[in-house]
Formats: structure tokens, sequence, C-alpha cells
């Protein structure tokens, strides 16, 4: 085993990470920029290094910085967290050509799985159940057009390289296809470098559903469970949860096997997400996409399973057996994520924390980025911090949330609070039955 970490990441998930790197004896190295000097995950590091101004392409983005800051500090791992350089196979070659290890996947695996189209082809090679959709990019307005009519509208228009639902569009017709289109490409070109586009089946009243894979030291790829990302604003998620209620018996087998086949068809190590999208018409799934890193939401799956996801990246990527024998679910476990921004349009909405009071009791868990006196910038996305809650049943664990909701104080910055307890009262989120749509239902009304 390695004896020391650097995070290359910031806010909640370097704090998550640093408290395990620490927990299992080893240094935990933070790197920081200029806007992050006196967030809490500076100072619980070991050692924490400036890396440069608040723009992210100077301080989180530049690999250089990161790499240097690995060998001024004697750093043996790299660990990326999420977002940032953490699905980047570049950076994970560079981290493996610098002598570090690279808690992650093999970057081959990265890029395989970075490419949507290729990803796609992949796993229908792989007997995994794709949507209908292209097979390679789509040059031009007028190609998709004719592909759309082939697939069948509506149709999902995608940037092939990107994520975080940042040009994607449901259209029902060939003048919405068009714009769309469009503005995916150009939206794509800009914030990914490739304007390289997809097109697939869009589901009606869709779950978003995903699997949580471990791929062993040993070349063996296991399944933790099933997470219902559903709850979703601008194609973001909002919550999580897990068991999903929308998915029971064969339905979750079968997904379960098809994500173990997908992670062994590209060689996975360590921890990884397979996102499918499930019709709850046909109880049909399809694979959505590939998440080569640790999923922002992973601390569900760790409340019902009893496993440290964090502990088995370390141990993976040392070449060592993971610390458990049995995946044994137990209860229920929800999410709900904390932004600074506005409850009703979900717009950013920075400042200074003046109050911050978290809930606390059985069950509860905060994984939190910020603290009293903290500043929000507008350089990051405005997550603060995740309020994860554990029961014994379904039920049980909807009652906690609303209580801990009601519990949360925080003032300064706007914050989504008031949005969570509406959502926790909501029918459909209540009974189990919501989909992908209820967010933008909600604000309808």
């Amino acid at each position: 085993m390695f004896e020391s970490v650097l995070v290359a990441n910031r806010g909640e998930i370097a704090s998550r990470i640093i408290h395990t790197v620490r927990a299992m004896g080893l240094k935990a190295i933070a790197v920081y920029s200029e806007a992050d000097a006196d967030l809490p995950f500076v100072a619980e590091a070991d050692e924490a290094i400036l890396i440069g101004p608040p723009q992210p392409a100077r301080s989180y983005l530049d690999a250089p910085r990161i790499l240097e800051a690995a060998r001024r500090t004697n750093a043996q791992a790299v660990h990326p967290g999420y977002g940032f350089l953490s699905e980047n196979a570049a950076f994970a070659r560079q981290v493996i050509d610098a002598g570090l290890v690279w808690i992650g996947p093999p970057p081959l695996a990265i890029a395989r799985m970075g490419d949507k189209i290729n990803a796609r082809n992949l796993m229908k090679e792989a007997g995994v159940p794709v949507a209908p959709g292209v097979w390679e990019p789509v040059p031009d307005a007028d190609t998709a057009a004719e592909e759309a009519e082939r697939i069948g509208y509506p149709v999902m228009v995608k940037a092939a390289a990107g994520g975080g639902g940042i040009g994607m569009a449901a259209v029902r017709d060939e003048a919405g296809l068009r714009a769309a289109f469009e503005t995916a490409r150009t939206r794509a070109e800009r914030f990914f470098g490739s304007a390289d586009i997809l097109l697939e089946r869009y589901v009606e009243r869709a779950r978003h559903v995903e699997v949580q894979i471990l791929g062993l030291a040993d070349g063996t790829v296991v399944a933790l469970g099933e997470r219902d990302c559903s709850v979703q604003r601008r194609h973001q998620k909002v919550a999580e949860e897990t068991p999903s209620p929308g998915v029971a018996g064969e339905l979750r087998e079968r997904m379960l096997a098809a994500a173990v086949r997908a992670g062994e068809a590209i060689g996975y190590r360590g921890a990884g997400t397979v996102e499918c999208l499930v019709d709850p018409a046909t109880k049909d799934f399809f694979f959505l996409e590939m998440n080569t890193r640790l999923q922002v939401e992973h601390p569900v799956t760790e409340l019902v399973t009893g496993i440290d996801l964090v502990e088995q990246q370390l141990l993976v990527a040392a070449g060592e057996p993971v610390s458990f024998t049995a995946v044994e679910p137990r209860g229920h476990a929800i999410e709900l994520r904390v932004y600074a921004e506005d409850p009703v349009r979900f717009l950013p909405g920075p400042g200074e924390i003046r109050v911050w009071e978290e809930p606390v009791g059985d069950g509860i868990r905060i994984d939190a980025g910020y603290a009293e006196g903290n500043t929000v910038t507008p350089h990051y996305d405005p997550l603060m911090a995740k309020l994860c809650v554990h029961a014994d049943t379904r039920d049980d664990a909807v009652r906690r949330a609303r209580a801990a909701v009601g519990a949360f104080r925080i003032e300064g910055p706007k914050t989504n609070l008031p949005f969570l307890a509406e959502l926790l009262d909501h029918p459909e989120f209540a009974d189990g039955s919501y989909d992908t749509g209820l967010v933008g239902r909600m604000r309808e009304r």
C-alpha cells in the first residue's frame, strides 16, 4: 500500500476522500485554489498546496500544476474525486507516467467510455441493452432528420463527448430536432472540444437508474446495488435513493448482471457506475452511459451496504483484496443535494454563509464542503453539502429526511432546502412513482 494520497479535487468530495485516507493511516494531501483557502478540506488534510487562482482552468483543471504539487509533496498516489480531471484519460496517463498510482480505472477504460457513441457500440457487443439510436456521429441536421425518422420520435439529442446534461434536449418533431441539433453542436464544441452529436430514442416517463460496480484487482467485477437518480433539474441530479422504488425482482437481477458484463467488457478496475434508463411501462432498461469514477451519490450505497467505497478504491489501486466478502444491503437510504441556488428557478446564488447548523441524529450523514463563515463563490458548482439518511424502510427514510431538511439551517446564500422539503412532500416522491419529469411537472404547477 502506498503511504500518501494527493486529492485532486475540492469541497465536500475532497473532505470525504481525506476522511478515509487518514482513517487508513495514510497521509492526505490537499490542493486548493485561492478561492478555497478557508474551506474545511484544506484544514482537514495533513498537508495542503496552493495550486492557482480561482479559475478552474488555472487550478483544478491544470494537470501540470497538480502533478507539480504531487512532486513537491512526495505524494505516491492521486485520487481525482469526481468532476474536473476525474474522467480525463490523458491526465490518468500522465499520473501513471510520473510514477504515481492512479486511483481510478485504467486510462483506456476511461477513454472507451468517454465517447458516448463508442460506449453504446461496446455495450451492444457486450450484450448490454442499448436504446435504438445511431452508431456513429451525426454530421449535419439533414442526416439527423433522416436518422430521427428511422429511430422514431421522440428522440434525445446529446453531445457524444459531453456530460452534466449540457446540450441535451428531447425533441418531438423535425423542426425541434433541427434547432436542438445546432444548439447541441455549438455547446458541445464550446464545453467539450468536440462537436460530435448522437441521437437515441427518448423514453417517455423514464426512470434514471444506475448500478454501482467495483472492479477488483484480480479482474473480478461485482455489483453493489442500484440507485434511483430520477429526480433531476436540467438533466442534473438533485436527489438519489437506494434501493430504487421502481426496480425489483427479475428486473433488478437483469440490471445488475448487465452492469457486471459492462465492467468486464472493458477490463474495469475500481469504482464505476453504469447508468440506465428504465421504461416503467415495459420493464425494459437501456444503457445510458458509464461514469468511470466515484459518483456524487455514492454515500447511499455505503449506507445500505456498510462498504466504504473510497477504501475499496484505495485497496484496488494498491493491488490488494477488498475489505468485504459479501454484499448484503440493509434498509433504505436517500441523498438530497443541498445547493446554493434559488429554490424555484435553480439559478446559482453564491454568498457568505452566516449560519450553518447541520441536523444530527440516528441515520443522518452530512457530507459538507462548507462551514459557517465560508463563502460560496461563483467559480464552481454550487453544491454545498449532501444530506443523507438511512432507515429500515423507505417510509421511515422519507420521514427522517423531512425532519433533517427542516432542521438544516443555512443563512446567507440562497439554498434549495425549501425545494427539497417540497419534493419530500410531493405525492409522486412519497409513493415512489416518480420519473425524470417530476421536477418539471412541479415547476409547471
